[in-house]
């Protein structure tokens, strides 16, 4: 079994161990992710770099704006059916979340801004349509 011992020191939320600190956030609706102080990938809450294994992560915050790699509709656990999305953000990492409109509507490749950081019911960012898509088939 494991005790951490009193004479060796703990990295504090925030630091270069790569813990996300919600209050390194200038405003309530950011994402924060993570960047590898080695090679420079950007990551979403990891411990280590997926490229180098480092674990020298800086919290950085994001500008809000993506695209949509992914989107599927999910009719499973709630009233009505709800959209589910891998938005890839524009420093390079991939988070799941939702995009406000009609399921049906959202496809790979729209562009995406963050509307808040937080649902309150799932707790996954939300995002919203930048422009409406040219659709000349659908």
């Amino acid at each position: 079994m494991y005790h951490p011992s009193a004479s060796t020191s703990h990295p504090v939320a925030g630091s270069a161990a790569g813990i996300l600190d919600p209050a390194a956030a200038d405003s309530k609706d950011a994402i924060l992710f993570q960047r590898c102080a080695w090679c420079g990938t950007a990551m979403y809450h990891r411990l280590l770099c997926p490229v180098c294994q480092g674990s020298e992560l800086r919290t950085e915050r994001s500008e809000g704006v993506g695209t949509v790699r992914h989107s599927t509709v999910v009719h499973r656990n709630t009233p009505a059916a709800r959209n589910v999305s891998l938005i890839e953000m524009a420093e390079g990492f991939v988070v799941r979340g939702r995009v406000m409109g009609p399921p049906i509507g959202i496809h790979s490749g729209d562009r995406v801004r963050l509307s808040t950081a937080k649902d309150p019911v799932r707790g996954e960012p939300v995002f919203q349509l930048l422009e409406e898509p040219y659709r000349a088939w659908t």
